[in-house]
């Protein structure tokens, strides 16, 4: 018996290759004449309002190895909790505050945001949901991108009523999305599989 015509099948997912991340950054690789300059170097522009801090964290596989073949994206609002998006129906966000960001890993698989603190944003239904930034991972052997929160540890009240963060903590599993900070620095480890593994959202 034949599907109804109006019936479309998922296209089947493929793996990254092994050049996912020079194919998106080609221009860190010496691939010049492809694009003028890579995307997402500049998450923050000067004059951009909110506390200047540094994100960087490490990516790491099932067997402890850093992942070097990766490239990380981060996503954010501003100070105020504004995104600059269209979707964004509230209006008054900083221009300055880009809110997205690419990276691709070093060879340690680390990684380095240079950014703002990002503020409070509403949760569906109501509410706020604590300051966070959406990390988005790619790499060789993933088939669809991971996506994680990062939350800050000097947060502790507005982390204890988000939502997401609820639904880790019933499982313990809330510390993996928390980042440590210590001054302008927060650091943020990202593990792929094991024991450590990340919380990884299924949006």
């Amino acid at each position: 018996m034949m599907l109804p015509r109006d019936y479309l099948k998922e296209t089947p997912s493929q793996t990254g290759g092994p050049y996912v991340h020079i194919g998106m950054m080609p221009n860190l690789f010496d691939i010049n004449g492809v694009i003028p300059e890579d995307l997402g170097g500049d998450i923050v522009l000067e004059g951009v309002k909110g506390e200047r801090i540094t994100i960087k964290g490490r990516i790491v596989d099932g067997g402890g190895n850093p992942v070097f073949d990766c490239v990380v994206e981060l996503w954010q609002a501003d100070a105020n909790g504004i995104y600059n998006s269209p979707m964004e129906h509230r209006s008054g966000a900083d221009p300055k505050c880009i809110g997205w960001g690419r990276q691709s890993a070093d060879d340690n698989g680390e990684f380095a945001f240079e950014t703002i603190k990002p503020g409070p944003v509403p949760a569906p239904g109501g509410g706020l949901m604590a300051p966070h930034v959406t990390l988005w991972i790619v790499a060789r052997g993933i088939n669809i991108g991971l996506q994680t929160r990062m939350y800050f540890s000097d947060e502790e009240a507005a982390n204890a009523k988000d939502p997401i963060l609820g639904k880790a903590r019933m499982i313990g599993r809330d510390g993996t999305m928390i980042g440590k900070r210590d001054g302008d620095i927060v650091t943020f480890d990202i593990y792929l599989q094991g024991e450590n593994e990340t919380v990884f959202l299924d949006i």
